[in-house]
């Protein structure tokens, strides 16, 4: 069976490739022979360009709220008791974060000055960065300072996660400013810095829950810091903390090959799987219950004195959501009771205007009688509502209106690589767009009844990548899954809301921990 769909000039005859030693590591991994098989295809296939209709804009696609607007939201996240959760996307070294660092470091060994690379930069500005002390810098040549901050055996940033590395430092007159009267001044980590965000806008009945999805390497490092200042934050913000880690499985890992597409094997004879990005984690998301999730990345945080803005609009946005949320159901529960004809087919056109206003979506010309099937099919999904805020630059996916196989169009975050390069209509669109996305959901989890959605069946699984990686001093090509806001989220419904800017301030490399948000 398989022979038949894999093509016997590009991959090994599946009969000799799943030999015992693969099929047991299959077995352990929890990947199926189908799994890795429609995998291969895809690296044969490549993934389809989506149908880009337009950039979602004010004009289309993108919500400007309004100060009634906005005082409605509000009150009903003031007013709600559902269940909220925040998640927080941790896992992965920083190591992309001090790429510049560890450049610097090979060109001092090299013989090159400080001002050649950004070792100068970063020595001048020490003094500025959270995890500077005097008895630890003070007096150390540049390539001291740096392997200080890099090296595994000393501070080891280079290889520790964002969570666990200290962002933000404060003053008594800070703390002061912040009624914070506990402690003179502290440093503080990205982990904390959601700690302090979670016990204002994510707290229920005083307890706020917040699963960290970390790397295996990387739990023990994050308990230990949790552990050490619990008591601090539950004290000052009155709340209990529930945290709870969780890990990538390595049941979504995904299949390595080949330039020529047959199955990479290492030299032990296994076949190399690689982590399958981010979008893996809507495996992790689909384990959560709770009624409504707030995602945001670890490393989009500011110090605690310009947290306001990003405190009141996570409110305004989960008060959207809710409204949303509140809408659909209702809509759906009277597409279940309403029996009389002419009273459907009124529900029917109110129905379609509605999702075309909220969620962008038009739909084509369908028969009056397979309408309220086709409706509740559109309304009955998992429900998002994306902070968008204006492009200036940053990098992040792209807001658009595209046109789905059955007809009708969507709202999606789209990234680069889902663009067809080759047309210029494609391009004008993706560059020209007013605003990008930061990475800051919330979403819906349940329907209408209470029951949970089972969130990978919302994935279109032709959303994912291809991209060119090495192993073992081979070249090999990767497979990445459709991707958690993009391809994951796919068949979901989705609002883009415009938000302040000052909402999105992620640290990408170590000089962004210079910004004044973060100094």
């Amino acid at each position: 069976k398989i022979s038949k769909i894999i093509d016997q000039n590009t991959i090994i005859e599946m009969n000799s490739l799943f030999n015992d030693q693969i099929s047991a590591q299959l077995q352990n991994l929890g990947i199926s022979v189908e799994k890795v098989t429609s995998q291969l295809e895809n690296f044969k296939r490549g993934f389809p360009y989506l149908n880009v209709i337009s950039a979602a804009t004010p004009a289309k696609g993108i919500t400007v709220m309004d100060e009634a607007q906005i005082s409605e939201a509000l009150n009903l996240y003031e007013s709600s008791q559902l269940k909220i959760a925040k998640f927080v996307p941790a896992s992965g070294a920083a190591s992309r974060m001090f790429k510049d660092l560890f450049n610097a470091v090979d060109t001092l060994e090299k013989g090159g000055s400080p001002s050649e690379c950004a070792a100068e930069k970063f020595v001048t500005n020490i003094k500025d960065f959270a995890f500077y002390t005097p008895e630890e810098f003070d007096g150390k040549s540049e390539l001291e300072i740096l392997k200080k901050v890099l090296d595994a055996d000393q501070m080891g940033y280079g290889v520790k996660p964002k969570g666990v590395l200290k962002f933000h430092k404060y003053n008594a007159q800070e703390l002061k400013d912040l009624s914070i009267s506990d402690i003179s001044e502290e440093s503080r980590t990205a982990f904390e810095e959601h700690l302090v965000e979670g016990a204002l806008y994510a707290q229920k009945g005083g307890v706020v829950e917040i699963i960290v999805s970390v790397s295996p390497e990387h739990q023990k490092g994050f308990e230990q810091l949790f552990d050490s200042v619990k008591e601090k934050y539950e004290n000052r913000y009155n709340v209990k903390y529930n945290i709870h880690f969780t890990q990538q499985m390595p049941s979504t890992d995904t299949v390595a090959v080949n330039e020529d597409n047959t199955p990479f094997i290492k030299s032990d004879g296994n076949l190399l799987f690689r982590p399958g990005g981010h979008g893996a984690l809507i495996y992790n998301l689909n384990e959560i219950d709770a009624d409504v999730v707030i995602i945001k990345n670890i490393d989009n945080v500011v110090k605690q004195s310009y947290i306001e803005e990003t405190v009141l609009w996570k409110k305004i946005v989960v008060g959207k959501l809710l409204q949303a949320r509140a809408k659909t159901f209702k809509y759906l529960e009277q597409l279940e009771s309403v029996s009389d004809e002419k009273e459907l087919e009124n529900l029917c056109n109110e129905i379609v205007k509605y999702i075309d206003n909220e969620y962008c979506i038009t739909i084509p010309e369908i028969p009056a009688s397979e309408l309220p099937k086709f409706l509740k099919n559109k309304l009955n999904r998992p429900i998002r509502v994306c902070g968008m805020v204006k492009n200036v630059g940053e990098p992040g996916g792209g807001p658009f209106i595209i046109k789905e196989e059955d007809g009708t169009t969507s709202l999606q975050i789209l990234e680069s690589v889902q663009l067809n390069p080759n047309d210029p209509k494609v391009m004008e669109m993706f560059h020209s767009g007013t605003h990008f996305n930061p990475v800051d959901l919330v979403c819906s989890l349940k329907d209408y009844k209470g029951e949970k959605f089972d969130l990978p069946a919302f994935v279109d699984p032709k959303a994912g990548f291809i991209s060119s990686k090495s192993y073992e001093g081979r070249a090999l090509k990767a497979q990445e899954l459709p991707g958690l806001w993009n391809g994951a989220m796919s068949d979901w419904n989705t609002i883009f809301v415009d938000v302040p800017l000052i909402t999105f301030n992620p640290v990408k490399t170590i000089f962004d921990l210079l910004r004044k948000e973060h100094r």
